[in-house]
């Protein structure tokens, strides 16, 4: 079967005037056009391709790679809008159709979203979604406190910032937990921090307790290196300054300092930390 949305591997099957066509073994066949057909190719050669709805509806081939596929999550810029809806850049020749309906704000040309991409059953045309939180469910949690879990910022909240975990659920990272410029789109690697009633997923940008102590600690020997050896920070030092400096908390920075002394990396002063 040749999924829409998807990237399919499919076998060379003849060559035509508009191009290549391509089989699945089951029979199944769509039309790569010439513009996408490789220099040198043999029937029966395989080849990776991404299938969708060209401008007549009918499905085709691409060699392109589009910024999203189908059950992603991605931020697009939008094209123009229409009467019927918005037409974003996702990398291919005919954009991805976004309706009003699926629009949590109205989207105005120039605009970047962040959106959910599926195949409409009704139409079968692969569209886009800017409503990302109901293609998102808690129920059933595939993840546990500690996990380490891939995020894509979502949208912000009065206490923090919405993020999208492993692409299923939504969790919520707190202001206080923000140490560095984080825009809607950007792709992190988070922690489960805790699980609250509901199924809440709270979740930190770095590393939960004693896991978070040898990353923190590597990090501020490197940034001693490549600064003579020296950080003007120490225990006496503002949360503000460290965060400045080194994008962490005061109670992760102390964490890792004391390491790095135990290990006797570095000598602490009162003007700040030397590298041993």
């Amino acid at each position: 079967m040749i999924h829409l949305g998807e990237y399919n591997t499919l076998t060379i099957l003849r060559d035509t005037e508009p191009g290549l066509f391509l089989g699945d073994g089951e029979e199944n066949e769509i039309l790569l056009p010439n513009r996408y057909v490789p220099e040198t190719f043999e029937i029966g050669d395989q080849i990776e391709v991404f299938a969708y709805l060209d401008n007549e509806e009918r499905p085709v081939a691409t060699t392109d790679k589009p910024y999203i596929k189908k059950g992603d999550f991605a931020l697009l810029r939008c094209n123009q809008v229409t009467k019927f809806g918005a037409f974003l850049d996702w990398g291919l020749v005919k954009e991805l159709f976004c309706p009003f309906k699926e629009q949590a704000f109205k989207m105005k040309s120039g605009g970047w979203y962040l959106v959910h991409c599926y195949l409409d059953e009704e139409t079968e045309r692969l569209v886009a979604s800017s409503k990302t939180n109901r293609f998102l469910d808690n129920k059933e949690l595939t993840v546990e406190r500690y996990d380490e879990v891939d995020l894509i910022v979502s949208h912000p909240s009065e206490i923090g910032m919405n993020v999208i975990v492993n692409k299923r659920h939504l969790g919520l990272v707190f202001k206080d937990e923000i140490f560095k410029d984080i825009s809607v789109g950007d792709r992190l690697k988070g922690t489960v921090k805790k699980i609250r009633p509901g199924n809440k997923l709270d979740i930190s940008l770095s590393q939960i307790g004693y896991r978070n102590i040898e990353p923190n600690a590597q990090f501020i020997l490197t940034e001693l290196g490549d600064n003579g050896g020296f950080l003007p920070l120490n225990d006496k030092s503002s949360p503000a300054d460290i965060k400045d400096v080194l994008q962490m908390s005061k109670k992760s920075f102390k964490k890792a300092v004391g390491s790095l002394y135990k290990e006797r990396k570095i000598e602490i002063k009162d003007d700040g930390i030397y590298l041993k």
